[in-house]
């Protein structure tokens, strides 16, 4: 029985469904099997729709976000079918790999729409007829949505744009990317994709998060790298992002510190605010998030106090003689006037007054980054000679509203630090390292940022994977005495007149789970598989197995007998229809017979933009042809190589 709103509704009032709960197993629908059923037992706790998207079947859902006050969501379910598309082939599916795939007859799309449009249709249900509701033919097309995601009716889906508060949605993003992840769970999706560029006040997420996290922004719901553009592979992607992170901060203080004042004080502003050593780059975007996401919303300050040196108590020094030696390092360091002074140098001077070494060592190793009455004692590694370095800075210059509370004779720093202001310091160091680099390609130790960066940023395209079959065993014991299966099928390698479909019959469908009786022969089961391909794919709607490629079996043998458990089964036939297979029934139709040979390595359309040489009709990218992006294309383009054949050509007698 569906978990429901048990409330009390008046006839003809649509269902109202708790946001929180929509998708979970059981509400408002006992999930199971596989996708393209689940979604059918879905729609039927739905309103029907008869004015969107031209008549194509749809479907609204009431989703109550809270009650007090109260706060209601729109869900849109359209069936878009492929008769009634006017683009057959996906224009997502390609870029992620999966263009091998048949055209699926369904699409679904999930739609969380814009406030606007969600108001005009309240509106349009209230009877406003003088309302323009502006939904009846753009409502897939439309990008302002709080949330689009397709899925094809194989279970293959993409989620096309999530739009949180920054863009006028009452949601926020994490809430919608919770809601997105239980429908495809729920509904039992196989895998899903995203292309992100997604931006926060002018910085790219994909680059912050992975600086900070290891993974983009959509990583915390489980999506990792798919596929990148510009030749960019994931073992790249993975040694960009080490790279990036393991870069050391004193390495950049040194060779930064001397042309931007601003960013020394940000590394020892935040170093100080932590309890453990920032060493890395990615230790300091780390810290600086987490912090983010720990401010109160309303009154962004934290607010902490610094003592100096604390002293265990299993220490071999009093408090005062820790006390005593601190002050006399300090004092020395003040001498320096804000000099960087070697470690030797600072324990030479303070010798002269403290006899004991080991307790002048232990001090210098502890007052790394510490403050000490007003003053803070800043500690760096001289990249150059490798040796200690001591500076002391006056912690007005890091903290401007700081407060000094004198208690008991002691002086502690109480500073504090705004939202404002962490993000601000966020923007400078992301702008600084990260984006412009221009006081960084100077060096050449410091040119691998600008290299990992870039591959980052060409890594757009995320996949997660929900359930895929074939990582269980393919013969499964189902209830009632069935048997599911997992089967796919390949059109007839010599009924394919040309290049295009036989380079994608080397590739074969997606695996289905398919179920039949447990005494069910294998005449039986070409029958279901013939009938659930059929009812799949668009380019197999006339399809008949014609034989098995991976088993030698008999019409009248028992399944059950015959295939083992671990056992993939592959069926082969061909269409009786004639001109389904010279249409383009694949994903990748458009440019299955175009050829990608790009200098960055590319070897397939990766969605960016690119243009073909008039002469040998390879494309390459526009950028590695060093076209800028705010530059038309040329009508004529020649490659480099035609380009020299034509002058090799042109100077022959």
């Amino acid at each position: 029985m569906s978990n429901l709103d048990c409330r009390k509704r008046k006839r003809g009032e649509p269902r109202v469904f708790r946001f929180k709960k929509f998708g979970e197993d059981g509400y408002p629908v006992e999930f199971g099997g596989v996708f393209r059923h689940n979604v059918k037992a879905l729609v039927e706790f739905g309103q029907v729709e008869r004015n969107l998207c031209n008549g194509m079947p749809s479907w609204s859902f009431q989703l109550q976000v809270h009650r007090q006050p109260p706060f209601h969501v729109l869900l849109f379910v359209v069936e878009e079918s492929v008769g009634s598309s006017l683009d057959h082939q996906c224009k997502q599916c390609p870029y992620v790999g999966w263009g091998h795939h048949m055209v699926c007859n369904k699409k679904y799309h999930f739609i969380l729409p814009s406030k606007n449009m969600a108001d005009a249709y309240s509106l349009n249900s209230e009877g406003n007829e003088d309302e323009d509701f502006g939904m009846s033919s753009n409502l897939m097309e439309f990008q302002g949505h709080s949330m689009h995601g397709v899925f094809h009716s194989n279970g293959f889906g993409h989620l096309l744009c999530v739009n949180g508060v920054e863009m006028g949605s009452d949601l926020t993003g994490h809430q919608i990317m919770e809601f997105w992840d239980r429908l495809c769970t729920g509904l039992r999706a196989r895998k899903v994709s995203l292309y992100d560029i997604s931006r926060k006040k002018g910085m790219e997420l994909r680059l912050l998060h992975v600086v900070a996290y290891s993974q983009p922004w959509f990583g915390r719901w489980g999506y990792k790298f798919g596929r990148g553009s510009f030749g960019v592979t994931q073992p790249m992607y993975q040694k960009a992002i080490e790279a990036i992170q393991s870069m050391p901060l004193c390495l950049l203080l040194h060779h930064l510190g001397h042309s931007d004042q601003e960013i020394p004080l940000i590394f020892t502003r935040y170093q100080t605010l932590s309890d453990h050593s920032l060493i890395t780059l990615g230790d300091l975007f780390h810290f600086m998030l987490e912090l983010k996401s720990r401010l109160p919303k309303e009154n962004c300050n934290i607010s902490s106090y610094n003592p100096g040196i604390l002293v265990e108590n299993n220490c071999r020094w009093s408090a005062k003689r820790i006390e005593m030696a601190t002050r006399v390092i300090v004092d020395a360091l003040k001498r320096a006037e804000s000099r960087w002074v070697s470690r030797q140098e600072v324990r030479d001077v303070a010798r002269a007054y403290i006899g004991d070494t080991g307790l002048l060592d232990f001090v210098l190793k502890s007052l790394g980054n510490h403050i000490v009455g007003k003053y803070l004692v800043r500690r760096s590694l001289n990249p150059v000679t490798k040796v200690l370095e001591y500076c002391l800075e006056d912690i007005s210059n890091i903290f401007p509203d700081q407060d000094l509370v004198l208690n008991n004779s002691k002086t502690k720093a109480r500073y504090r630090i705004s939202g404002t202001q962490l993000m601000k310091d966020v923007r400078n160091l992301y702008n600084t390292i990260l984006k412009d680099q221009k006081q960084l390609l100077t060096s050449g130790t410091f040119s691998g940022i600008s290299m990992a960066s870039r591959i980052i940023l060409d890594t757009k395209y995320f996949v997660k994977e929900y359930y895929e079959e074939l990582s269980a065993n393919k013969v499964e014991l189902g209830l009632e005495g069935k048997l599911n299966l997992y089967c796919t099928v390949t059109l007839r390698q010599n009924e394919t007149t040309n290049e295009e479909t036989k380079n994608n019959n080397a590739i074969l469908q997606p695996y289905e789970c398919v179920t039949i009786k447990n005494n069910a022969t294998f005449d039986e089961l070409k029958l279901e598989v013939e009938r659930d391909f059929r009812e799949l794919y668009w380019g197999l709607r006339s399809f008949v197995i014609e034989s098995i490629l991976n088993l030698n079996a008999k019409g009248t043998d028992l399944v059950f007998g015959v295939v083992e458990v671990g056992r993939k089964i592959v069926f082969e036939g061909s269409n009786r229809e004639t001109g389904i297979v010279n249409g383009r029934i694949y994903e990748n139709g458009m440019m299955i017979n175009c050829v990608v040979e790009c200098s960055c390595g590319a070897e397939e359309d990766d969605g960016e933009r690119m243009i073909c040489c008039d002469i040998c009709e390879v494309w390459q990218h526009t950028r590695c042809v060093r076209i800028p992006n705010d530059e038309e294309i040329p009508h004529i383009f020649l490659c480099n190589r035609c380009e020299k054949e034509i002058v090799h050509l042109s100077s022959l007698p």
